[in-house]
């Protein structure tokens, strides 16, 4: 019974958006397609990360000739969603060598003179890397969008362009996990608190946070905008509620699984005689 209990077989299709899909209507504090409970969880990822560890080091060996295939994730949320525990958590279990890890931030001035997503072209993992986005793209259509940093004319193109690019980056042998971890105000609000109650979290802590939340209303306005018009075929959406933290990091912990193991990926074919090395190392 408590192998049915915690199976997480139903995570990844539980948390992909379908048509019709609307945020408000997701609760942040659910577990979809979990009923384990934190230990369970605990219990289900402990065996993944074992997977996931050989499934990354067939990915990074295939892509030693630059030809192999690459995994993209990109983690989208409002702020205390859970991100940096994500990092830590699901992506900090797999071999840091072939991780390319790139946090977002507000853009350069280099990266001002240039359309929008050259900086992102430019952070794409390698092949037989998985390359992960602490924000991303979607920064483009959502921050900006809220605070009407460019006209609308401009961020409302960008939606087809984000689209464009991502096809291209899925032609060219990548694979995206589009993830956006859904919480609530009232748990921003408490994550925020404790922030702030605690000296080893004052580090955490951003007044510009608080200025945030009154922008709340327009964030998932825009985020709904991003779901309707940049889930696709080939780059899909997950929401995954994000309250639990314990269930956060495990669904995020699945779709990467899920994805490793889809690449179907083979250990690669030596590139010398193997038993003509064994007879050499032999005889050295």
């Amino acid at each position: 019974m408590a192998k049915v209990k915690d199976s997480t077989d139903r995570i990844s299709q539980a948390v992909r958006i379908g048509e019709g899909f609307q945020l408000a209507d997701l609760a942040a504090d659910s577990t979809p397609g979990f009923s384990g409970g934190k230990k369970g969880a605990a219990r289900a990822m402990a065996a993944a990360d074992v997977e996931i560890s050989e499934l990354q080091e067939r990915l990074y060996a295939n892509g030693r000739d630059a030809n192999g295939p690459a995994v993209l994730l990109i983690i989208q949320g409002m702020d205390t969603a859970g991100k940096g525990g994500i990092m830590r958590h699901v992506v900090g279990q797999v071999d840091p060598q072939g991780v390319k890890l790139t946090a977002f931030k507000a853009p350069t001035k280099e990266e001002l003179a240039h359309p929008f997503l050259w900086r992102i072209g430019n952070a794409l993992p390698r092949p037989g890397y998985i390359g992960v986005f602490d924000r991303s793209q979607y920064e483009d259509v959502l921050v900006v969008r809220v605070h009407n940093y460019v006209p609308r004319a401009t961020w409302a193109r960008r939606y087809a362009q984000i689209n464009a690019f991502e096809r291209k980056v899925a032609e060219s042998g990548t694979s995206i996990v589009k993830v956006m971890l859904h919480i609530s105000r009232d748990e921003q609000k408490a994550r925020l608190a404790e922030r702030l109650a605690r000296k080893d979290k004052y580090w955490k802590y951003n007044p510009d946070d608080v200025s945030e939340r009154a922008h709340w209303a327009a964030y998932m306005e825009a985020y709904q905008a991003v779901f309707d018009k940049t889930n696709t075929a080939v780059a899909p959406w997950h929401v995954v509620p994000a309250d639990n933290k314990w269930f956060a990091r495990l669904a995020v912990n699945q779709l990467l699984l899920e994805e490793l193991r889809a690449l179907k990926l083979k250990w690669p074919k030596p590139g010398f005689d193997v038993e003509a090395e064994r007879q050499r190392l032999e005889l050295s």
